[in-house]
């Protein structure tokens, strides 16, 4: 194994915007919404998020909303999608001939299904990241980002799902930066 390093010291502005990352999890979402990043106060620049998601519904799991609420949004967001599925650019689902496809772009990507050759089991996992490089998110006083956990039930009627979701958000920001939510301990991170 070999790798390199290249740098450059230099002096870094007081306003520089420094890289931060956070992990979640709701390991039975509760509610129809999951918190993918909350308590970001002051200014940035949000890259993106890669999310973990285990449905634990047996049908169409991905029509939730993504909401991004920032600058003093209260009730209703800046931005918001029309579905989880839109959001990572699988719209009208991910799958082809009943199967699940995978893809990845530089900026977007369904890397991973579980099991890879089943639609609509309970249990059945997948990985998504999406990364606002060439469509910027920036925010000046605060971010607040939820999606929805809502699936379907028979007949096309929405279904507000219990799934086991985990994501990691990406942003920069200047500093000072808000406090962050106690990490979760080994113990609490174990699935079970």
């Amino acid at each position: 194994l070999y790798y390199q390093i290249d740098y450059t010291v230099t002096e870094v502005p007081d306003d520089a915007a420094y890289f931060h990352a956070q992990y979640r999890r709701t390991k039975v979402n509760e509610t129809s919404d999951y918190t993918i990043i909350d308590g970001i106060r002051g200014e940035g620049h949000y890259v993106g998020v890669y999310m973990a998601w285990q449905v634990n519904n047996n049908g169409w799991w991905g029509e939730g909303e993504i909401k991004f609420f920032m600058d003093g949004d209260k009730k209703f967001p800046t931005i918001i999608g029309t579905g989880t599925e839109d959001y990572f650019c699988g719209s009208y689902n991910f799958d082809r001939n009943r199967k699940y496809v995978t893809f990845t772009t530089p900026y977007v990507g369904l890397v991973q299904v579980l099991p890879p050759d089943q639609t609509y089991v309970t249990g059945q996992r997948f990985g998504l990241y999406r990364w606002h490089v060439m469509d910027p998110i920036r925010f000046k006083k605060d971010l607040r980002i939820t999606i929805q956990d809502l699936g379907w039930r028979h007949g096309g009627r929405y279904l507000p799902q219990q799934s086991d979701i985990s994501s990691i958000t990406f942003w920069y920001q200047k500093e000072p930066h808000a406090t962050f939510p106690k990490f979760p301990t080994w113990q609490e991170l174990e699935l079970n």
